[in-house]
């Protein structure tokens, strides 16, 4: 039995684990990760990355079908699924190799156990039958796993998720995608425009990360129109039939699918880690302060995917290195304050959040500006003229609070209002920034216009700093 003796001990080795090694390290701490594998991290393995290889393709072939309204004709569109995902596996395993490089030093220098981690109290952690860590402070940094709702659980070789389906040699003629949040959206949809049958169900309304009601009506019609799409369907059985396919009975209808693509929601891995060793329990985890990560009143820490606060990268690397400072330095704390907050959906149209969501701004007093993208211009010159946006604002002094956008590259306008209330701008301010004709930009202006035609003092002179004009 191997011992190893450090400050601070790690579970997780992806992107939150790295980064949370890193800041303890910075701090003067030895740090270990331990983690079973594969290795990659989530984002570049079976996430961001891969998803948008697969996108990619889907939206070559889908302007190449809607050219026609530009005097552009294609006679046909063919889509070969070997090789469409031939490329998403090759680049996909070039982002992962990347990734891996970092592991195999961390292996040589000691920097990594592997092997799969379990508490046996406060200060010591077993790694499989091989090595005891004997540890100061521990980080949770164990992500997250796809959640299987019940009927679903005897799928068999016939249910995949979005782990299975990057490894796939071929697109399958047909597949139902349960679940439309951001992983049956982007990836639902990208089959259903290479050439695959596709369903997308959801319950109770959900379509993305929109609780909007107003934009969440448009982007439900608008995706609707474009395939099938059920956010809140009437489920009655599903069943895997002995030729392997499964066969769907719902809203009064039944169809047969080749595969069930799993979409429903990611569960945080905290089971079997022996919490209760450590006086936790994984049923039911304290409320954590996002700005110290501190789980519990101990000296566990908790980061990533795996602390459910908003499980996207750069929110993960954010994680890691405050919980990983705030380990090194126990039990001396820093509140880091976070960043706007700023999620993308990158379907078409593509679904953005910032700053605060339509239901939390409903605790406060607020003002809204909206546009509609169906009317903007540059968006109907491109052919993409659909959507709504609507932005939030305090109704006394014009400062941004939030915002919720269904439309054309939004990844791009969610950037700038993110900025913008990471500054503390209000809306006086942002409509004297230059605005270029014509642009997708400009219906960020509409919007804003909208919005400070709404507010209280409409007409009066922005409150904070004059802005100066540059040369």
């Amino acid at each position: 039995m191997q011992t190893v003796h450090v400050d601070v001990a790690i579970l997780g080795a992806g992107t939150a684990g790295l980064n949370a090694r890193r800041a303890a390290e910075k701090a003067g701490k030895t740090a270990v990760m331990i983690d079973p594998g594969p290795y990659g991290t989530t984002c570049a393995r079976v996430g961001c990355m891969p998803s948008k290889l697969l996108i990619a393709a889907a939206e070559r072939a889908h302007s190449a079908r809607a050219a026609a309204p530009f005097g552009v004709n294609i006679q046909t569109v063919q889509v070969d699924g070997r090789a469409v995902m031939s490329r998403v596996r090759a680049e996909r395993d070039r982002f992962v190799g990347f990734v891996l490089e970092s592991i195999d030093d961390h292996l040589a220098t000691g920097r990594l156990v592997k092997g799969r981690g379990r508490f046996l109290s406060e200060t010591q952690i077993q790694v499989d039958d091989h090595t005891r860590v004997h540890f100061k402070t521990a980080v949770i940094a164990t992500g997250s796993s796809p959640f299987i709702p019940p009927p679903y659980r005897e799928m068999g070789q016939s249910m995949i998720d979005n782990e299975g389906l990057f490894d796939m040699e071929d697109l399958p003629e047909s597949i139902l995608v349960v679940g439309t949040g951001v992983i049956g959206l982007e990836l639902g949809q990208s089959l259903h425009r290479l050439g695959v049958r596709v369903t997308i169900l959801g319950r109770r309304g959900v379509v993305g990360p929109i609780s909007d009601p107003v934009v969440r009506q448009v982007a439900e019609r608008v995706f609707s129109e474009e395939m099938d799409f059920r956010s809140d369907h009437t489920f009655e059985s599903v069943r895997r039939l002995d030729n392997g396919r499964v066969e769907l009975q719902s809203d009064g209808r039944t169809d047969v699918y080749d595969k069930v693509l799993m979409a429903a929601g990611r569960r945080p891995n905290v089971m079997d880690l022996g919490l209760e060793n450590v006086g936790l329990d994984p049923q039911n985890l304290p409320t954590v302060d996002p700005r110290i990560t501190q789980l519990g009143p101990g000296n566990i820490f908790i980061a990533g995917d795996v602390s459910s606060f908003r499980p996207l990268l750069h929110e993960a690397a954010d994680e890691g290195r405050i919980a990983g400072m705030n380990a090194a330095n126990h039990p001396n704390y820093e509140a880091v304050p976070r960043r706007t907050a700023l999620g993308v959906v990158f379907s078409d149209p593509q679904i953005a959040t910032v700053g605060l969501s339509w239901s939390e701004v409903q605790k406060r007093g607020h003002c809204t500006g909206e546009v509609d993208y169906s009317r903007q211009g540059r968006a109907r010159v491109m052919g993409t003229n659909k959507g709504w946006v609507r932005i939030y604002g305090d109704c006394q002094d014009g400062q941004l609070l939030g915002a919720e956008m269904f439309g054309p590259a939004t990844e791009h306008t969610a950037h700038l209002l993110a900025w913008a209330i990471a500054q503390r701008l209000t809306v006086y301010q942002v409509l004297e920034m230059p605005f270029y004709h014509p642009v997708v930009e400009e219906g960020i202006r509409t919007a804003l216009q909208d919005l400070r035609k709404n507010l209280h003092f409409p007409e009066r002179s922005p409150p904070c700093k004059e802005l100066k004009a540059s040369m």
